[in-house]
């Protein structure tokens, strides 16, 4: 049976559970579950982070813990009782491992690595803190270790700061919110500034000294020394090295290392340095001999000095070489650290053994205590403390030093009969009394032992030795008096015996005879002479004798013998218990000497600080002794002297002494009369104030007043004690009257800073502590009633000093501080007078950081939710008295502008934060009584609405981010927590005053705006936080934002009629609200946009102005991230189901599917935009968004705006024509007129003509880089005729220039022609403006198919390619997935006009090739019927496709929509005629590249030639005509009979160009190839045998070429006339045709037997790129018996419509793996282009049969079939027509030769052109040169006495492309013929412009396309219209004559009729 738990109520998993049983809870290891039930050894219960799903597991899996719990029973709250830092250190560790993982997703490898250790720190720290045996400091400092751990960690992540009191985190609830200010800001600061240390020291460790030539053992000493002030501020550390430079005891580091110790932060400058002087001991002489002498000498060896400045860059300075210097001369070396320091270089040198020191510097921060928690390292070991000179810049009490600091300076001796100097050596010993030697009080530094003998070193012959050793005597008190210092001086000798002779002692002693110590100073000592043999044992022989010269009294026949020699010390004591000032002692011994104690207590005053507090206690106790001796007397004299002491004690210095003081008057203090004495000074002084002149004095006495009181209430205490109470009325009496001359001098007012208002200043400051003291003998109500008149009485006038001022609030802020307002009694006393000042400097605005600590010192002793009644009633006066006026400030100082000063700013954010956190805490402490109480307190309305408004906008200033720092959350969940619960109360007020007749709009309106903005602050949005993060905030205040929207909900039902006053300004806020993903705060929002619609219909019949808010709102906000598919769903569904029964559904409907819509399209827009690169979903999202705003919405501005986002993205893609074009959409807008138009986007105030003319000249430039410079030609023109009708010649001259620069730029440089394909996007996944749409798109330059296919699937990741081209079915466009279907199409141009003309240059046809193109087109193969498996052509259908767009390409986007799509079905004949038709063109091209030696290798024509030879052979042709030509086909198909003459008019037209194209290959042929030639020749006449044609020899005679017209069209750049092999004339015609020479696909319809046996022959592959080296191709004849599918069929379909089951697997292309582009396509893939009838060769036997195919009578079938015309026919239609009569056949024209001079448009000699390749996928073969026939094509005519292919024959052979591609129209033009020339031997040249003359034609040609139906241009590029259109720049007509090589010349042609217009398609 289940029972509730008792006690088992919180565990942690110990192992995993994975729930298999039935209501099994799944658990992972770490979780923590709350159990709410057990049975049986199993729990029920949940997992904490997933409390919605309950289960069971069992028991033993859970480790239980102590937990406390909250509200029991159903929403019972469980807390673990554990220690709160390990609570903290749990969920801290868990969130962080989250987040950990992500920094490793993120690349943050620094951040990963440094935060995996600090969490395997805390974790170690966690476990000593659970084990539980640390002691209590060791768990402090643990503690403090892990809360620095966690606020670094929470810091780096970007985490919330944790409030802690003593490491512990703070429940907001349970202190007040100013408490909680407090400690945020505490730790803010802490992490902010880290405190700067006030002491430092400097950790030292000598490595060793690197040395040549050591030997000798050494002595280092380092030491501090000051060059300012050239004296040493630190003692010595001493250390001695071996004769290997290292330290002599290396296993005691105490000896090798020392911590300078309390270096004050002044003392971290440049100019302190660390000196180290170094002394050898051993010989005399570094050079002597071992055996010269035994005697060891200290003999200085070097120095090294390094400036301390060095160090402060904190790092350590392991292993510091510091260079040894030695002085030149020995006596300089007592000042060598300080010429070193001067760089005098000539007084020092590098030591000869360039010797080198070895050390370790490290400078520590803090004290040292902190150091040894920091740095145990330095302290483990051990290691000597050296301390600066004398005493610290802080006296600690109870410090015993008894040092006295003796410096052996210099000396003076003679030679004594010497003739050299003497070798001095000083020896210094300590006696005491009894004469007796101290042993071990000589320190020689610290790191050595003390010793008994000091010993100096040796300079050698020196009779002025100067050796500046400083020693230390460590001496204890009871030794120091009778005690002297002997020294003893002996010379050495250099000789073998080293003898050191004594002749000479000096002495000083310790102590005088008046009991001062010795004085500090030098002192010059008298030199007593004495031998060898002097026996100094007893003392008392030479102590009465004069020691110091300055004492040598001139009658003493004793000194003129000892003057003459001197030796100097300096000394200097350092003690807490001797003294050297004999005023102290005579102040001491008082009692003595009674007649100088007025004299001592004047001197007193002189003593220096340090003298007194060393003997404070005595001190005081001689004072209060003589004012019991006689009070009258002495009274004011003692009362200075204890004033100037009190103050003394002020002195940073000494203030440690306070405590001293404190501990005297409580154990020590004796003195039971001085009260009355002190009360009645003290009276005295203050009576006194407001007379006397000078103050200086009085304001001393009043700062000591705090000690004055206390030795007053002390002694009263004494005096109660000992008398049971007597007089205590009396004292009572003295007080009061002494605090009413205090009230008196307080009330007086002086104007300015004058003596009187500083001596208020100063009683102020110090009377609060005065408190304390009073408390000790007074009630608490008496002293705060004594307290409360005192500070009642300061005066209140405005011109007060204002240091007073500060004062003043100073005096207040301790009081509240105090123990006195701590109590309840007291505080109800004493807050009156506090908010009484407070309130006046509120006012004012006058120091208001005082005034805003002193009031949350306030609310800190007030705890929310306490019930006491004075808590209460302090809350009814504070309010009462400062709510206004705290409101007034905080709106006063949050609306100042703000300093840019970092200090400034921080002091503002003090000063608010501090204010807020007071109106928060007395908000929050605020009952419903209070609110109560405070609306009824408004007399009127207008003072409530004040009120109101007043709040409303400090609420809205409180929501502001800046207004805490970031990461404080926890304040900002209070605030709001507080800010919402006021805003409840309030809403009442609102309702109940300000509605119906009163209602206000203004205080609605901010109500409301509050609200939302309340609602939408950042650290509200649950969503963003982490789990746990969520669940503590949800459990402690719940989702605020719901609460809020519901009071919002509420409120905007109550106003009834008033709601239109806010429609439609509110939308856009409540919009703003309801797009939070909050789905209950949705649910109450969004019907609020059902009323607001109700009510617009109510008062205008529509609801034009909400649509239009929501519209333009949604936009703004979207963009911001706001928002998402469920709201779109959600409003939708929402809004519909509230307008069901409305009237006016039916327009709510149509609103809200438009609102729906915009949300799909805005949400598919802000998705794409979060990818980083531009691609094509970015773009075209803004073009849907964009089309959605001009056609559905009608948003002009919105349209604007986003044509310029669109804009932005094209150019940062460099689509340059794209961007063109889009911002054309915005120019067309603009008319030119001289409106004025304001500041938008990026464009100044300007008229609308600058506007429009800015962006001409935009779009130009755009076009420019796009080269689309034919649309830019218009453009110049347009702006020509605006500058030219406003007469501005100078902009019209730079805009002609600008436009003969872009005619220029088309005919001079090259232009990719890119591919297009056909991107279909089906599924719903997609977003919604591709979802089940099909695009056509523009590719890049150079983008290929697989490039484009590729790329789409780096765009759409999760997409599929479809690898077929059937159209999809239903459950594919209803997929949840993504799917692509791709393959490339072919584009149609829309006008034929410039295609077709003869004459116009390729370079300004491929513009109209590929822009301004509506339709596409693609064609799929199929068999229809029974198919033959002996002649599958005979079934062989093509499905040709054509898509027709909404918009041409290019526009302003790379791909647009597919409007429409025409399918049609080509017969098997239509596509035999097709592929015959293009592969004609094919060899016309290749014989004319040929002719014209544009063919450096003859390898593409053999093979074409061998292809369509070999194939017909092998029964290639031969299938068509059993296909066909056969009588069950014509019987069956009698509407075919024209199309069957054309098929055997082409295969007769084929045979002819056959046998030419074996004529001239025979000519170029080379000879290796000849055999291959020869059996080409053999296998044509078998192929003119199975044609049925036994002779073409009639046909290759020679016939007059007669011209339509009767005159001869002779282009500037035509071919000369060339003469076939056999001799007749060849005319050649000009086609825009061009035809690919070998695809990569077959391209034949013969078999692919036979063209692998050529592949066999010339040892070649059939890859694309080894057609493009010249190389052959498997399959080129131009039928394939196997390849059952036509040319065209094969390449123009997809690759998966190719592997569709319609066709047999022998028909697929093994390589075909992705879809065929048009350069991949075979030739007879591509559409024909019909041909008009005279232009066909029309045989006797088939009849006139031709027919255009641009006929408007043909059926739809024929129209879509467009056979390619024979553009390059052999004679007219007329010949063709007589031809037919006569019934015979005729010749073959006759091959061109190439040209041996030829125009400078021509290429003189067969050298190819460098290759400007179009496609990278080109292979690396050498490319052809190009012919000036194919390049200059504007020339050729369609009778030009020349054979040749079309405009790019000799190049678009090279490439992928097809003809179909590149065909266009040829009109027959009515022209005479020309005369033959004369000589078949010269030929003219055709006449050249000079303009061209050194153009190399450009290797590729480019496309031209079919007709579309004429679109219209659209207005914005619209040419007026003229009686006379303008017509393009005329050509130069005048034709420059060419040299012929016979020095013939060519007549001269005809005028060329004037060309039409160039026309550009809509931009």
């Amino acid at each position: 049976m289940w029972i509730p738990t008792e006690h088992e109520k919180y565990g942690v998993v110990i192992a995993s559970f994975r729930g298999t049983v039935p209501y099994g809870l799944s658990l992972e290891i770490g979780d923590t579950v709350q159990i709410l039930e057990k049975c049986d050894g199993w729990y029920r219960g949940f997992a904490l982070k997933n409390p919605n799903i309950k289960g069971i597991f069992p028991s033993s899996y859970v480790h239980l813990k102590h937990a406390g719990v909250k509200n029991k029973g159903q929403f019972e709250m469980v807390i673990p009782t554990e220690d709160s830092v390990i609570t903290e250190m749990t969920s801290t560790l868990r969130d962080w491992g989250t987040m950990w993982k992500q920094l490793y997703v993120r690349n943050e490898g620094d951040l990963f690595h440094r935060l995996w250790h600090i969490m395997n720190e805390v974790l170690d720290l966690r476990r000593q803190v659970l084990v539980g045996h640390l002691t209590h400091d060791r768990m402090k400092d643990v503690k403090r270790h892990i809360t620095a751990r966690l606020d670094w960690g929470n810091e780096q992540l970007g985490l919330d700061l944790v409030p802690r009191k003593e490491y512990a985190m703070v429940d907001p609830e349970d202190i007040s919110i100013t408490e909680l200010y407090r400690l945020m800001e505490h730790r803010h600061r802490k992490k902010d500034a880290p405190a700067q240390a006030s002491s430092h020291h400097l950790f030292v460790q000598l490595k060793s000294l690197m040395c040549s030539n050591l030997g000798e053992e050494l002595e280092v000493v380092f030491s501090l020394f000051d060059s300012r002030e050239n004296r040493p501020i630190s003692e010595r550390f001493f250390l001695r090295l071996n004769r290997n430079g290292l330290p002599k005891a290396p296993d005691k580091p105490e000896r090798h290392c020392s911590l300078f110790v309390d270096l004050s932060s002044g003392e971290l400058r440049r100019d302190i340095y660390i000196t180290v002087h170094i002394i050898r001991i051993g010989r005399m002489g570094a050079g002597e001999k071992k055996n010269a002498c035994s005697v060891q000498y200290r003999r200085p060896f070097g120095c090294a000095v390094l400036s301390i400045a060095d160090l402060l860059t904190g790092e350590t300075k392991d292993d510091l070489i510091l260079k040894v210097y030695m002085c030149n001369t020995e006596s300089e070396w007592h000042q060598i650290h300080e010429n070193i320091i001067k760089k005098l270089n000539a007084r020092y040198n590098l030591t000869g053994s360039n010797a080198g020191l070895a050390v370790s510097l490290q400078l520590l921060h803090g004290d040292l205590e902190q150091i040894r928690r920091e740095y145990p390292s330095v302290f483990s070991h051990g290691v000597s403390i050296t301390r600066k000179l004398g005493f610290s810049n802080i006296i600690m009490p109870g410090e015993m030093r008894n040092d006295l600091y003796i410096t052996v300076e210099r000396g003076e001796f003679e030679k004594g009969g010497k003739s050299v100097a003497r070798n001095v050596e000083v020896a210094m010993f300590i006696l005491d009394s009894g004469g007796r030697t101290l042993k071990d009080f000589i320190s020689f530094g610290s790191g050595e032992p003390l010793a008994g003998e000091y010993h100096s070193f040796v300079l050698y012959h020196n009779n002025s030795p100067r050796w500046a050793e400083l020693l230390k005597l460590p001496i204890p008190v009871d030794t120091f008096r009778g005690a002297h210092i002997r020294f003893e001086f002996r010379h050495c000798s250099t000789k073998e015996k080293g003898e050191k002779k004594l002749f000479g002692f000096s002495f000083i002693p310790l102590m005088q005879e008046d009991g001062r110590t010795l004085p500090d100073g030098t002192h010059e000592l008298i030199v007593h002479k004495c031998e060898e043999n002097t026996n100094l044992q007893d003392p008392t022989r030479y102590l009465k004798l004069p020691f110091s010269k300055g004492l040598l009294l001139g009658t003493s026949s004793l000194a003129t013998k000892t003057t003459k020699e001197s030796f100097w010390i300096t000394s200097f004591l350092c003690s807490t218990k001797l003294t050297q000032n004999g005023d102290m002692l005579d102040l001491l011994k008082w009692r003595t000497h009674p007649d100088k104690i007025p004299g001592c207590l004047s001197k007193l005053k002189e003593i220096d600080g340090s003298e007194i507090v060393k003997f404070l206690q005595d001190t005081l106790d001689t004072l209060f002794g003589i004012l019991d001796e006689n009070s009258q007397k002495y009274g004011s004299k003692v009362f200075d002297s204890l004033v100037h002491i009190i103050n003394l004690l002020q002195d940073s210095k000494f203030h440690h002494f306070k405590p001293v003081m404190d501990t005297y008057i409580e154990s020590h203090f004796a003195g039971a009369l001085a009260y009355r004495d002190l009360i009645k000074v003290l009276k005295w002084y203050v009576d006194r104030i407001t007379e006397a002149e000078r103050q200086e004095h009085i304001q001393e006495v009043l700062k000591a007043q705090e000690y004055i009181f206390k030795y007053i209430v002390q002694s009263r205490r004494l005096f109660s004690l000992a008398t049971g109470g007597q007089h205590e009325e009396e004292f009572r009496c003295c007080i009061r009257e002494l605090l009413l001359s205090v009230r008196f001098f307080l009330s007086q007012e002086s104007k300015g800073a004058g003596p009187l208002s500083q001596s208020q200043a100063v009683f102020l400051s110090s009377f609060p502590a005065v408190y304390s003291e009073l408390l000790k003998l007074f009630d608490v109500r008496e002293v705060a009633n004594l307290v409360q008149d005192t500070l009642g009485s300061l005066p209140t006038l405005l011109h007060v000093d204002e240091t007073l001022q500060a004062v003043k609030l100073q005096c207040i802020g301790q009081t509240v501080e105090s123990q006195l307002y701590t109590n309840p009694d007291s505080r109800c006393i004493l807050l009156p007078v506090v908010l009484h000042h407070l309130h006046m400097h509120l006012r004012q605005q006058k120091d208001l950081v005082a005034c805003a600590r002193i009031l949350s010192n306030v609310f800190c002793l007030s705890k929310k939710n306490s019930s006491e009644k004075s808590v209460l009633e302090e809350i009814d006066v504070i309010v009462a008295s400062l709510l206004d006026i705290l409101l007034r400030t905080i709106l006063e100082i949050t609306s100042r502008p703000q300093a840019s000063g970092a200090a400034t700013r921080l002091h503002f954010q003090d000063v608010t934060g501090e204010f807020v956190a007071c109106l928060l805490s007395l908000l929050r402490q605020m009952t419903d009584r209070h609110y109560q109480q405070l609306l009824d307190s408004f007399s009127t309305k207008e003072e409530l609405r004040d009120f109101l408004l007043q709040i409303f906008t400090v609420f809205r200033t409180l929501i502001r981010p800046e207004m805490f720092p970031k990461d404080w959350t926890v304040m900002r969940l209070v605030a709001n927590n507080v800010i919402i619960t006021t805003v409840l109360y309030l809403s009442d007020a609102l309702r109940k005053n300000f509605l119906n007749e009163n209602f206000d709009y203004k205080i609605w309106d901010s109500y409301f705006f509050l609200a939302v903005i309340f609602i939408n602050q950042l650290c509200l949005q649950l969503e963003m936080f982490t789990p746990s993060k969520k669940k503590k905030v949800l459990e402690k205040y719940g989702d605020m934002r719901v609460t809020m929207g519901c009071e919002i909900f509420s409120m905007w039902q109550n106003l009834g009629e008033h709601k239109l006053h806010f429609i439609p300004a509110l939308i856009g806020p409540f919009l703003e609200v309801t797009l939070i993903p909050q789905p209950d705060l949705r649910n109450v929002m969004i019907p609020i946009f059902h009323d607001m619609m109700d009510w617009e219909q109510r008062r205008s019949g529509n609801f034009k102005q909400v649509e239009a808010k929501l519209i333009d709102k949604l936009d703004s906000l979207m963009s911001e991230g706001k928002g998402d598919e469920t709201y779109r769903e959600l409003f939708n569904s929402i809004l519909l189901k509230k307008i069901e029964r409305e009237t006016w559904r039916e327009s709510g409907v149509s609103l809200i599917a438009t609102v729906t819509r915009l949300m799909e399209r805005l949400l598919d827009y802000r998705d794409c935009m979060r990818v980083g690169e531009v691609d094509g979903k970015k773009i075209g999202c803004t073009v849907s968004l964009l089309n959605f705003y001009k056609t559905e919405l009608n948003k002009e501005e919105m349209y604007i705006r986003y044509i310029h986002k669109l804009y932005d993205l094209h150019l940062k893609a460099q689509n340059f024509t794209e961007a063109a074009y889009t911002l054309l959409l915005y120019d067309e807008l603009l008319e030119w007129s001289d409106r004025p138009l304001r500041e938008f986007l990026s464009y100044p105030t300007q008229t609308e003509w600058q506007r429009k003319e800015h962006l001409h000249l935009a779009i130009i430039q755009n076009f420019d880089r796009g080269k689309c410079w034919e649309n830019g030609i218009v453009l110049c023109r347009k702006i020509a005729e605006q500058y030219e009708s406003y007469y501005d010649y100078r902009n019209l001259s730079k805009m002609r220039m600008m436009e003969a620069s872009l005619y220029d730029k088309i005919m001079d440089q090259q232009r990719l022609e890119p591919e297009f394909f056909r991107v279909g996007f089906y599924g719903k996944k997609f977003p919604f403006f591709l979802r089940n749409k099909e695009f056509v798109c523009r590719g890049h330059d150079y983008e290929r198919l697989e490039a484009f296919q590729q790329r789409m699937l780096t765009e759409f990741p999760h997409a599929i390619a479809m690898q077929h081209a059937n159209q999809p079915d239903e459950t594919i466009f209803q997929a949840e997935a993504q799917y692509l279907q791709i393959y490339a199409v072919t584009p149609i141009p829309e006008s034929q006009e410039v295609l077709q003309r003869d004459g116009v240059p390729d370079n300004i046809k491929s513009f109209y090739k590929v822009n301004h193109i509506w339709k596409f087109r693609y064609d799929r193969p199929f068999h229809k019927g029974p198919k033959d498996k002996e002649n599958e052509f005979k079934s062989l259908w093509v499905e040709r496709t054509s898509l027709f767009l909404v918009q041409s390409l290019p526009g302003i986007s790379r791909w647009f929509e597919v409007d429409k799509r025409e399918v049609v079905e080509m017969t098997p004949l239509e596509n035999a005629i097709e592929v015959l038709e293009n592969k004609n063109q094919q060899l016309k091209t290749l014989i004319s590249q040929c002719q014209t030696r544009q063919m450096q290798n003859i390898n593409p024509l053999t093979m074409c030639l061998n292809g369509v030879i070999d194939a017909a052979v092998n029964g290639g042709v031969s299938r068509y005509q059993e296909a066909f030509f056969v009588k069950e086909y014509i019987l069956s198909h009698p509407e075919d009979g024209e199309k069957i003459a054309r098929l055997r008019e082409l295969m007769l037209e084929q045979a002819q160009i056959l046998d030419f194209g074996l004529a001239v290959h025979e000519k170029f042929v080379p000879q290796d190839m000849r055999p291959l030639h020869k059996k080409l020749v053999d296998q044509f006449f078998m192929m003119k045998s199975s044609l049925g044609i036994q002779e073409l020899s009639a046909c290759l005679q020679a016939s007059p070429v007669h011209f339509p017209n009767g005159s001869p069209r002779v282009c500037r750049n035509s071919a000369p006339a060339s003469m076939s092999p056999d001799g007749s004339r060849v005319i050649p015609r000009r086609s825009p045709l061009s035809y690919p020479a070998i695809n990569r696909y077959s391209s034949s319809s013969l078999s692919s037997q036979a063209s692998a046996e050529v592949s066999n022959i010339t040892g070649q592959s059939e890859s694309s790129d080894e057609v493009f080296n010249m190389q052959p191709s498997p399959s080129t004849s131009s039928l394939s018996s196997t390849h059952s599918a036509s040319p065209n069929v094969t390449s123009s379909a997809p690759s998966s419509a190719r592997a569709s089951p319609l066709l047999s697997d022998k028909h697929k292309h093994s390589r075909e793996n992705a879809c065929l582009s048009p350069r991949e396509r075979p030739c007879s893939a591509i559409y024909p282009t019909p041909v008009e009838p005279s232009q066909r060769l029309l045989f006797n036997h088939i009849g006139d049969g031709a027919m255009p195919r641009s006929d408007p009578n043909l059926s739809a079938p024929e129209k879509a079939v467009n056979p390619t015309p024979s553009s390059w026919s052999l004679d007219s239609g007329k010949e063709a027509r007589s031809m037919a009569e006569s019934g015979r056949l005729l010749s073959p024209p006759v091959p061109p030769r190439p040209a041996l001079t030829a125009s400078p448009a021509r290429h003189t000699a067969p050298v190819s052109p460098s290759p400007a390749g179009r496609s990278p996928l080109k292979g690396p073969g050498q490319a052809f040169t190009p012919s000036p026939v194919e390049y200059h094509s504007s020339g050729l005519l369609s009778n030009s006495p020349v054979l040749s292919g079309s405009c790019s024959s000799g190049i678009s052979s090279l490439s992928r492309c097809s003809a179909s591609e590149i065909s266009g129209f040829e009109n027959p033009v009515n022209e005479p013929s020309a005369p033959a020339p004369g000589s078949g031997s010269g030929y003219g040249a055709p006449e050249e412009p000079a303009r061209r003359d050194s153009k190399t034609p450009p290797p590729y040609s480019v496309y031209e396309r079919t007709v579309r139906r004429p679109v219209p241009l659209p207005h914005s590029l619209s040419i007026p219209v003229t009686p006379e259109p303008p017509a393009l720049p005329p050509k130069p007509l005048a034709a420059r004559p060419g040299a012929l090589e016979n020095g013939t010349r060519r007549t001269e042609p005809g005028p060329r009729p004037r060309p039409l217009p160039r026309k550009v398609s809509q931009l």
